[in-house]
């Protein structure tokens, strides 16, 4: 019985999602410029940033079966029940591409531990792209789906999603000042072979659908001034990295699958390493 539950808790999670999709994105006209304030991780936020979480929490704490809300745009979780299923959200990724007007999305991560929880944990994991179509890619039960959103209208183009198994692109982030010689030196082996195109955007979201897409991989590595990386945890790396294992690839904090890594803070940092499983195994052999 419990598992029929968080079943149609997860459907309704991604139904709320997936259909406040459009509105989201009507909603980044006229909320493009920065708020006054700051997010937990000391980051600016957008206009846009604090009114798509606003919706969400308003939307997804109201669901049967969900009993914890949390968002990188604020500092604790919402509880909303006794028992059920944690959502994980953040509810714009790549805000800082509205005033350049580039891609960016929605990542959510529905885990069934209270908040926070290692990567294990997560029953379903996704994404909302606003590309020049706006569209979904869904990790559940085992399968990685995608889909097309028009209006409250879901329709799915491929219902098992896999990594292409001859990587193209590659995409990585951070300043290259920054890296440490290792990285650097595994990112100019990549480079250098001339199958291998760049793809960085740099809103996480579109890069990673990049290697979804492609194959290939995408790097936030750890910086010598952000040695734990840039990227959230629980609300960014845990989910990309679901739903990459479950197409078939691989993720990696630099030593092991992101799933792994145990949290001590809802907004704890890691390096994020997702793609073809070749290429995750040569990295994490160049940074030992």
């Amino acid at each position: 019985m419990a598992d029929r539950q968080h079943h149609d808790t997860v459907e309704a999670v991604v139904e709320t999602i997936a259909g406040s999709a459009a509105e989201i994105r009507r909603g980044l006209v006229g909320r493009r410029e920065d708020a006054d304030e700051e997010n937990p991780s000391g980051e600016t936020q957008a206009e846009a940033d604090v009114w798509a979480d606003e919706l969400l929490a308003e939307r997804l704490t109201e669901i049967d079966g969900v009993c914890e809300y949390a968002s990188e745009e604020r500092l604790e979780a919402i509880d909303c029940g006794d028992d059920g299923l944690s959502v994980a959200v953040d509810p714009l990724d790549g805000s800082s591409n509205l005033k350049s007007n580039n891609t960016m999305g929605t990542v959510f991560g529905i885990y069934d531990e209270p908040l926070p929880a290692a990567g294990t944990s997560l029953v379903a994991s996704g994404w909302i792209l606003f590309g020049p179509i706006t569209t979904m890619a869904l990790a559940r039960d085992g399968t990685v789906e995608k889909y097309e959103l028009a209006g409250e209208e879901r329709t799915l183009v491929d219902g098992d999603v896999t990594l292409p198994e001859e990587p193209l692109v590659y995409g990585f982030g951070g300043r290259v000042p920054h890296w440490s010689a290792e990285f650097e030196s595994y990112v100019r082996e990549i480079e250098s072979d001339p199958s291998h195109k760049l793809r960085y955007g740099g809103a996480m979201i579109g890069d990673v659908n990049q290697v979804l897409t492609y194959g290939g991989i995408f790097a936030y590595p750890a910086l010598e001034d952000a040695p734990r990386g840039k990227l959230r945890l629980q609300f960014e790396g845990n989910p990309i990295a679901h739903l990459v294992e479950t197409a078939g690839g691989r993720s990696s904090d630099g030593s092991r699958s992101i799933l792994e890594v145990e949290p001590d803070d809802l907004h704890d940092r890691v390096p994020v390493h997702v793609g073809n499983a070749e290429l995750i195994g040569r990295l994490e052999s160049a940074l030992v």
